[in-house]
């Protein structure tokens, strides 16, 4: 309990700093702001900062003692596209701009960390080793994991592994971990349906894109229960079908959209190849044409094994092994950090 004492006595200014990114939320790769912060509490602290990283990324390093074994800690920082409808005192002050996924929770905690472990490095049972606090931009929808990745974030900056964590519905004070895969990849799919125009009261000569579409919807989810392995994970979800904009007329297309997840590239590539099978064969077997889109966005997230388990045993020291969840339960949301478990352990 002693790391816990020592973070409650510097609460408020985390907690400051916390509300301060939440009432200025800044969206992907626009987080100039929100690095300025990160950057000049990190210098204060006596870190090593570098800024410019996938942008506007930020990473501070902390070494101390003989070890040379260096760890990554990673932060996202950007927040969503939405109006923050709450009324307390931090609310968002940027119109239609919020931290509704919790990333300004996430900066404040990392700086948390390394406000810790700077003050303590004297400390005779301090730790032995690098520390690299790994702030990144763009976790919605941007990439920023692999921006940062391609702008040589591991080379600059070598682990041995990386850790990241995101809050979660636990109970206050728990923590949960589990190796092998904890989260889905992320993909999105675009199906257009052209057919014929038509007056509704003669469909007979055109080539109806509704029709051919709802028989494409239909197909899909056979793919789900009758294609991939019953033990293979995976969700095909159709999420938007846009078609017509009048009551008398047969339109000329239908649009399909939606996503699909699933905790391998296997899966995947499976999941893709049986769709455009089944709406191109499904446009043809009504006389309609069909145009495919398949977009491979963030890799499942796979956690290693020995440190997933590292993380669990230093997180029993901490809280205690009655608050920490072995074995968390995946799901079927994504998240970027999958990048830098691609390229190291985690």
């Amino acid at each position: 309990m002693q790391l816990i004492d020592r973070v409650v006595q510097f609460r408020s200014e985390i907690e400051q700093i916390r509300r301060d990114l939440h009432a200025h939320p800044e969206l992907r790769f626009e987080e100039v702001r929100t690095s300025d912060i990160v950057a000049a509490k990190l210098a204060e602290w006596g870190l090593e900062v570098t800024r410019g990283l996938g942008g506007t990324g930020v990473v501070g390093t902390l070494r101390t003692g003989t070890s040379k074994r260096a760890v990554g800690l990673r932060a996202d920082m950007d927040a969503l596209p939405i109006q923050e409808g709450n009324e307390f005192a931090h609310r968002s002050t940027h119109a239609g701009k919020m931290h509704a996924c919790g990333h300004d929770g996430h900066t404040a905690m990392l700086l948390a960390a390394a406000k810790y472990l700077a003050e303590s490095k004297s400390a005779p049972d301090s730790m032995s080793g690098v520390v690299h606090f790994i702030f990144q931009p763009a976790e919605e929808g941007g990439a920023g994991a692999q921006r940062m990745i391609d702008d040589g974030l591991f080379e600059r900056f070598p682990c041995d592994a990386v850790f990241g964590m995101h809050n979660w519905p636990l109970k206050c004070g728990e923590f949960g971990v589990a190796g092998g895969p904890v989260m889905a990849s992320s993909n999105e799919f675009d199906i257009k349906v052209l057919g014929k125009g038509a007056h509704a009261a003669m469909p007979h000569l055109g080539v109806d894109p509704v029709f051919v579409a709802v028989q494409i919807v239909n197909g899909l989810q056979g793919i789900i229960t009758r294609v991939k392995k019953p033990i293979d994970s995976a969700v095909l979800s159709v999420t938007m079908i846009q078609a017509g904009e009048a009551t008398n007329v047969i339109p000329e297309s239908a649009r399909i959209s939606g996503t699909v997840r699933t905790f391998s590239d296997e899966v995947t590539a499976l999941v893709e190849k049986q769709m455009q099978r089944i709406v191109e064969m499904t446009c043809a077997a009504h006389g309609a044409e069909a145009k495919f889109d398949f977009h491979w966005n963030y890799p499942p997230t796979v956690n290693d094994a020995k440190e997933a388990e590292f993380a669990a045993t230093v997180m029993d020291d901490i809280v205690g092994a009655d608050n920490v969840v072995r074995n968390l339960e995946p799901t079927m949301g994504a998240e970027d950090f999958s990048y830098m478990l691609k390229a190291k352990p985690g």
